[in-house]
């Protein structure tokens, strides 16, 4: 069979066309995998740094925040008591004068009356 040297010229042309794309992409792919690897772990480290810094940072606030609500419900528990202690010596007061009110009504209003009334 017969080839003309034009059509072998396009046969050769495509075929290094083929080979040169093929070869781009495996080096331009090389380079994407390159360049992943190296962010990844650029990435890695400097994610583990920030966590870090935001670990120390909560735990600063946590410990802080536990010291002022200590304090808070130290000083509301003195508060409540005073205010029991009150309220309970104003009650103790009033039912020692409501007993002597309920004296005082039972002496005006005199004996009770007997079924059996006395000839």
């Amino acid at each position: 069979m017969y080839m003309s040297v034009e059509l072998i010229g396009v046969v050769v042309t495509a075929f290094a066309v083929l080979v040169t794309l093929g070869s781009g992409m495996f080096a331009g792919f090389a380079w994407v995998v390159r360049r992943i690897d190296g962010v990844d772990g650029k990435l890695s480290a400097r994610i583990d740094g920030v966590e870090g810094r935001l670990t120390a940072r909560i735990d600063g606030v946590e410990g802080r925040l536990s010291a002022r609500i200590d304090g808070v419900e130290e000083r509301l528990s003195a508060r409540i008591d005073g205010v029991e202690g009150s309220l309970s010596a104003r009650i103790d007061g009033l039912q020692a004068e409501l007993t002597e009110v309920k004296i005082g009504i039972a002496r005006l209003e005199g004996p009770r009356p007997h079924l059996i009334v006395g000839r």
